[in-house]
């Protein structure tokens, strides 16, 4: 709207130009002074539980905390340490007016537990966003190998937030949560906060333990929804189901790293029966990859002479339809699934698979494209869009050379004119 309202005269669109720009340097003091929590007023993309709260309530929130002190509001506007202690003082005041003045910050709507218990949520939450501004420029360097002062700022940080609130710490932990985009790298935090959070016995007794439970949750939804997708049926899940699996290896993986699982816990069989499903449906689509693609590219059996025969693409089938997008369905899967496999003992199968595909494909084009060059496709122009199918399998198995190839030779195939063509040309 800025931009649209730029060029135009007048005073009333002065007026508009002089609201806009209000309005944004608004959103951007709020950005600033909220930028702890802001987060935590919508839903996890990945779908993983957290500690969340309604959209509708952060600028009804703003607006209670800014009516309380509105002359700091333009001293948001500059740079350096004053500007961090302005906006720790209106989430204060932001504390202080969903306490005094819920109904104006959170409105009843439905759920009244919920609604009471996400208050207090917040108004904790809100005590604690001075130490979570604290700590946000360090959270980077607590996900990759903090050393031993790093690793000592982060227990204080902890320590701290624990003397402002019984369950600080854990509300901390929260609000760092909701800046991470990548759900599993909480673990990386989590085990920096004791020396024995490591081990299991520890962290599953521990209010921390909120976290793994949510990671495996995660999980085992991601689970049930790879076990019950069909290639045939559902070709629209499949950039979903990828995903789903790289989700889940990611989890695994750094489960694996992060803790020592006993086989036998809640935690280990969760973890043991979900690699157990994922790697059996895993290696079921890679097996009925193969078997798609014989359906879409399909061979025929050609007398050559007396009894003899060879399999030779069959040139009359379709090119498109649900048989040939299943098949570059689960072939998109197979060149995706080069993590997961490693994460769930597939691996060996998945690159056996793209090199019996690479030759099968190869093979099928070369025979195709012999046979256009030959004069023996009755189709020519269907042939070679069959010719150009198989290299765009090649592409989603990550076989580019051999696509390369294939797409390179169609672009001079073609059958030589017959004599009485070339004689009329001539002519």
């Amino acid at each position: 709207m800025s931009a649209a309202v730029a060029p135009l005269a007048g005073g009333k669109a002065a007026e508009l130009r002089f609201m806009l720009a209000e309005e944004v340097r608004d959103r951007q003091r709020r950005g600033r002074v909220m930028a702890p929590l802001a987060p935590m007023f919508r839903p996890r993309a990945d779908g993983v539980t957290a500690m969340t709260f309604p959209p509708r309530v952060l600028p009804r929130l703003w607006k209670a905390a800014t009516a309380r002190e509105p002359e700091l509001l333009d001293r948001l506007d500059g740079d350096g340490p004053e500007v961090a202690a302005v906006a720790d003082r209106i989430c204060q005041s932001a504390a202080a007016a969903v306490r005094d003045q819920p109904d104006l910050v959170w409105p009843a709507q439905g759920d009244e537990a919920g609604r009471q218990a996400g208050l207090a949520d917040l108004a904790r939450c809100l005590d604690l966003t001075h130490l979570a501004r604290r700590g946000l420029p360090s959270l980077d360097v607590w996900l990759k190998r903090p050393d031993g002062d790093q690793v000592a700022e982060l227990r204080l940080l902890l320590k701290d937030c624990a003397s402002v609130h019984v369950d600080g710490a854990q509300r901390v932990l929260e609000m760092l949560f909701a800046h991470l985009d990548d759900a599993v790298l909480i673990l990386r935090i989590v085990i920096q906060t004791s020396l024995a959070a490591g081990r299991e016995g520890f962290l599953s007794d521990s209010e921390l333990a909120g976290f793994v439970d949510r990671l495996i949750a995660g999980v085992d939804v991601r689970t049930r929804r790879i076990e019950a997708f069909k290639p045939a049926v559902d070709l629209d899940r499949v950039e979903s189901v990828i995903a789903d699996f790289n989700w889940c290896a990611s989890v695994l993986g750094e489960l694996d790293v992060t803790l020592t699982l006993n086989p036998q816990s809640v935690w280990g069989k969760s973890v043991r029966d979900a690699r157990v499903a994922i790697a059996r449906r895993l290696s079921g689509l890679l097996r009925a990859a193969e078997k798609a693609v014989d359906e879409a590219l399909p061979l025929e059996r050609v007398q050559i002479a007396g009894r003899m025969t060879r399999k030779s693409p069959a040139l009359a089938a379709p090119a498109t339809g649900p048989t040939v997008e299943t098949a570059l369905s689960l072939l998109k899967l197979v060149g995706s699934a080069r993590g997961p496999a490693s994460t769930f003992g597939c691996e060996a199968d998945r690159k056996a698979l793209v090199e019996l595909l690479t030759v099968r494909l190869s093979d099928y084009a070369d025979e195709a494209l012999r046979l256009i060059n030959d004069g023996e496709a009755t189709d020519e122009s269907h042939a070679l869009v069959l010719v150009e199918l198989s290299a765009r399998c090649l592409d989603l198995i990550d076989a580019v050379d051999p696509a390369r190839t294939v797409r390179r030779r169609a672009a001079v195939a073609g059958a030589p004119p017959k004599d009485d063509e070339a004689s009329s040309r001539a002519a």
